[in-house]
């Protein structure tokens, strides 16, 4: 069920944390909260003069110092541009920092609420500022940092799953079969939509990671930044019943065309990515189920219940993909 047995933050104690942090030459006041993060160790740190700073201190092996860096430098581009993101702070010429065994980045804390997705000048104004991070994404590509793909997503992580005891018995081989019938839905998906421009992304463009202030959105942790369509960053903004996501969208494409000219063709991709997401979010809480975070905080995953209820999940995404995409295509 695990590709590696050793908890991968075991040896990040309090104050091997203040350490890292210390190491920068910043004076922390011992003062530490642990902000809301699993795939990571994020922590809010108190400072003995000025406000608290935000430590990120990566999970060891996802990713490699360049992909790392690349993510840090796209974060950077865009804040130079006066686009309203939180990147790393730059401190002794760097922004990647290794102490006690473990690569950490610092950010300046930045507060807000959730947006309020229900509100058509929200919607607006969050695409305006998502078709900003796009045509900046559209002008280089990564190098070393991954694209959203079928195989990326779907296919390996299915693998992954099916190779390990993750599912109980008596649903694995259900589980494979619908997966497999999803991931055929999610291919003709992609041959209806035809060949598309990949950009840089935020990638995980959710509730979670925008705040909200008088000012506006601000979106935070591009962690999961990559190469991917556009609509990867628009369709998790959209919810309910289908003529209120039709109306969600347009009012996120009206901002977002003010700076980004958005293909029409990828509306195809809704249902397949969030086709996709399903089978990585299984997969995903296998590899990590040796981080004891995970068992704390997904319990149920131990369980049948998770498995019968995802099976049916990829059944009415299988029906969903079929159906036509929210607007005419012209």
């Amino acid at each position: 069920m695990t590709e590696n047995l050793t908890p991968p933050f075991a040896g990040l104690t309090p104050d091997t944390l203040l350490d890292a942090v210390e190491s920068t030459g910043l004076c922390a006041s011992g003062s530490l909260l642990a902000l809301n993060s699993y795939e990571n160790r994020v922590y809010q740190v108190g400072m003995e003069e000025g406000p608290p700073i935000v430590a990120k201190f990566y999970r060891p092996a996802r990713w490699s110092d360049t992909q790392i860096l690349e993510e840090h430098a796209f974060s950077l581009q865009l804040a130079e541009r006066e686009i309203p993101v939180v990147p790393p702070l730059t401190l002794n010429g760097a922004t990647l920092h290794h102490s006690g065994g473990y690569r950490f980045a610092l950010f300046p804390r930045r507060g807000g609420r959730v947006p309020e997705l229900g509100d058509p000048a929200t919607l607006e104004w969050i695409g305006r500022f998502l078709g900003r991070i796009h045509a900046l994404g559209d002008t280089a590509a990564y190098v070393a940092r991954p694209t959203l793909d079928i195989a990326s997503f779907g296919e390996e992580p299915l693998a992954f799953l099916m190779s390990t005891a993750t599912l109980p018995p008596e649903l694995k081989e259900v589980y494979r079969g619908v997966a497999q019938q999803a991931l055929d839905g999610v291919h003709r998906c992609y041959d209806r939509a035809g060949a598309l421009r990949m950009r840089r992304l935020h990638g995980d463009c959710h509730v979670g990671n925008m705040l909200w202030t008088d000012d506006g959105p601000h979106f935070v942790d591009f962690d999961d930044s990559r190469m991917g369509p556009a609509v990867q960053d628009l369709w998790m903004l959209l919810s309910g019943e289908r003529e209120e996501r039709a109306g969600q969208l347009a009012d996120v494409l009206a901002g977002y065309e003010d700076f980004c000219e958005f293909d029409l063709r990828e509306l195809h991709l809704v249902e397949a990515l969030r086709t996709l997401r399903l089978i990585h979010y299984g997969a995903w809480l296998a590899r990590r189920w040796h981080d004891p975070a995970f068992p704390a905080a997904f319990p149920w995953f131990a369980g049948g219940r998770f498995w019968e209820e995802q099976i049916l999940s990829l059944r009415e995404q299988i029906a969903l993909m079929d159906e036509p995409p929210l607007w005419r295509l012209p």
